[in-house]
């Protein structure tokens, strides 16, 4: 595969991901929607629809750090990194990105272990499983351990990390 074809399939990949984060937030609008003119014009709450928006925010706060953030997104402490030079700050890259796989990975069993577990709770109103909720929360720890293994290599290797960026730098604030 060609550094191009990588480059369309990342985009794409990226667009899909960005899909799934606009259905969430629309889950999330409509339900809260409903639920205020349901509780505060027919005088009838909902009880699903707190569930439908806790579901949303949690899926696509850990959907959008895993699939749609690039690394240049991640807040950074600048005015230590920007006094030192370029080879020192692959430096404290290696650093940061191993101890944020150490701490993931350490800590990768036990969430299993959790959200295996959590497949015995049930959501109040909706009667989902809380295996099902919590599971995003694995995906975002093997993403987070694949993409600062990836950014890792590439600052060994003297290299920024070639991710598909979402924010082009003139339009960041």
């Amino acid at each position: 595969m060609t550094a191009s074809s990588k480059s369309i399939v990342g985009r794409w990949l990226r667009a899909r991901a960005e899909n799934v984060a606009v259905v969430l937030i629309a889950l999330m609008f409509v339900s809260f929607i409903l639920q205020i003119v349901f509780r505060y014009v027919l005088n009838k709450p909902l009880a699903w629809s707190e569930e439908v928006t806790v579901l949303c925010w949690v899926w696509v706060v850990l959907w959008g750090a895993s699939f749609i953030l690039s690394d240049h997104d991640e807040i950074r402490f600048d005015i230590v990194t920007g006094l030192v030079s370029e080879s020192t700050r692959r430096v404290f890259t290696v650093i940061s990105c191993t101890a944020l796989i150490l701490m993931f990975a350490v800590s990768l069993p036990a969430t299993w272990s959790y959200v295996i577990f959590m497949k015995r709770e049930k959501s109040a109103a909706l009667g989902m499983r809380f295996d099902y909720l919590y599971s995003i929360y694995v995906i975002f720890s093997v993403v987070c351990i694949l993409k600062h293994a990836r950014i890792a290599w590439f600052a060994l290797r003297g290299r920024a990390s070639p991710e598909v960026d979402v924010v082009e730098d003139a339009d960041r604030i």
